[in-house]
């Protein structure tokens, strides 16, 4: 899916001069000493803004990078801020460090300022959190892959005929939500995630009785490369990943980790950028970067069956070459593709990078025009030693092959040979009549899918499935909340 202008603000430094001392009380810790301590003040009020402060204490391990997060319960906006890049999303605001002051030794301090919009309440924030963990409370760990929050287990997942079955040898079905935001805030320099990743948040999703989640990536951040800021990139972006991949798991649900945005440059037909950087959707992954990517991330994930990977999310080499077949042979084969400058790894060359570190995870790959064409995957399906290789599809009220006369004619083949899984469904009207057509026909013939996507933007333009990172639902996401409450509760 093509993304809507990010609604979180990329706040300037800088202190402005205020009129007026009101002071809020600060929020400070009792009792045992917290693994850290927030304390949040109000030094200045007028009628419609405020200026704010906090001062984050860290009492666990040394830190190379800090995020602090906390939610305004009174409608206030944080319209800019020092110190910190600040953010907000809905009701959640952010504050990473800068470059400058991202270590945080244990017992060390750091203090940042913001400035904000307020009406009718001023509510201090209740709950803050440092890098995951709670603030303010008696200590406790930050999640982490190796001991992540145990509430459940996720499913060791194989390919069995045209089935997905469990360890035990149980049908399963991937059903769930996709979780938007590691393909594109690392690279536009914002943070790694959009909104909340910690327990509550995963929790929310679960509460819908989900049980898959997807999340996109991006290649660049998750490498390192040079035009990623290092907080955002490499090491950081990695444990990112792998802490939510872990809170995924521990909820019962399935992680699908997915390659969003790539290198590469194209301008071409239905181009979404001229930049060779990981700044948009490419027609085709790219040779130089995407084959390390995936070993990486095969290599980290290897000995977890329960996380699947999706190769690439939307490919549309069909816009860029000028034969069917000439863009299905890119699509499996790679290489120099007519219409894209770049050199192409197919979806062959992904496969083998994943099986050639022995990871036998379910690996998807989606087909055509931006995944929503199956029509020749069987002819031109890559070769997997493992045999777990299961088809992706993508549909939207707005493509081409949207209706039940395609999908029987184009999907129904396909899935009565391998496992189908609709990694997005979405519409752009704000409400759910078409994906209720796309679930019923899913459900008829025991299929997967998974809505588009969890994060609090517009719905006509995302779409999004919720308002609030609690769960509450758009128009458009009570469709597939209670539909999947009623299939899992």
């Amino acid at each position: 899916m093509r993304h809507p202008p990010r609604s979180a603000l990329l706040l300037v430094a800088g202190a402005v001069a205020l009129v007026g001392s009101v002071v809020v009380p600060v929020v400070t810790a009792s009792g045992a000493t917290p693994a850290c301590t927030v304390e949040y003040a109000v030094t200045s009020q007028w009628d419609a803004g405020f200026q704010g402060g906090v001062k984050i204490t860290n009492n666990m391990a040394a830190l190379s990078s800090w995020r602090l997060t906390f939610d305004f319960a009174g409608g206030q906006k944080v319209t800019q801020g020092w110190n910190a890049k600040w953010s907000q999303s809905g009701t959640t605001v952010t504050a990473a460090n800068e470059s400058y002051n991202g270590s945080l030794g244990s017992g060390a301090s750091v203090s940042a300022g913001f400035l904000a919009s307020w009406s009718g309440s001023n509510a201090v924030p209740t709950s803050f959190k440092l890098n995951g963990t709670t603030c303010n409370a008696e200590a406790e760990p930050s999640p982490s892959p190796s001991d992540p929050p145990t509430t459940g287990a996720a499913p060791k997942l194989h390919v069995s005929g045209n089935k997905l079955v469990d360890a035990d040898g149980k049908t399963r079905r991937l059903l769930g939500v996709n979780r938007s935001g590691g393909e594109f805030m690392c690279v536009q320099g914002y943070g790694i995630f959009d909104g909340p990743v910690d327990d509550a948040a995963v929790k929310a999703i679960a509460d819908w009785k989900a049980n898959t989640v997807r999340i996109p990536l991006n290649e660049e951040c998750w490498l390192g490369l040079s035009n990623i800021k290092p907080e955002y990139g490499g090491a950081n972006y990695i444990a990112a990943v792998k802490d939510l991949v872990a809170r995924v798991e521990a909820h019962g649900m399935t992680p699908v980790v997915e390659l969003h945005w790539t290198y590469g440059q194209y301008t071409g037909n239905s181009a979404g950028c001229s930049d060779v950087h990981a700044t948009c959707q490419k027609p085709m992954p790219d040779a130089q970067y995407t084959p390390s990517f995936w070993a990486s991330v095969a290599s980290a994930f290897k000995d977890d069956a329960a996380v699947a990977f999706d190769l690439f999310n939307e490919p549309y080499p069909d816009r860029a070459t000028s034969t069917t077949t000439q863009a299905w042979q890119c699509w499996r084969d790679g290489g120099t593709c007519p219409g894209i400058t770049y050199e192409v790894a197919g979806m062959q060359d992904l496969v083998d990078a994943v099986r050639g570190t022995g990871a036998k995870n379910l690996i998807l790959a989606g087909g055509l025009a931006y995944a929503n064409d199956l029509s020749q995957w069987l002819t031109y399906k890559p070769t997997d030693p493992t045999g777990n290789l299961v088809a992706a599809y993508h549909v939207y009220n707005f493509n081409t092959c949207a209706s039940e006369t395609c999908w029987n004619s184009t999907l129904a083949p396909v899935a009565a040979q391998v496992p189908l899984v609709a990694g997005e469904i979405g519409e752009n009207t704000c409400s759910h009549s078409f994906v209720d057509t796309v679930m019923k026909w899913f459900d008829d013939r025991g299929l997967s899918y998974l809505g588009w996507t969890w994060n609090t933007w517009d719905c006509s333009s995302g779409p999004s499935l919720i308002s609030n990172y609690d769960g509450t639902p758009t128009s458009f996401g009570i469709g597939l909340r209670d539909h999947l409450r009623a299939l899992n509760g």
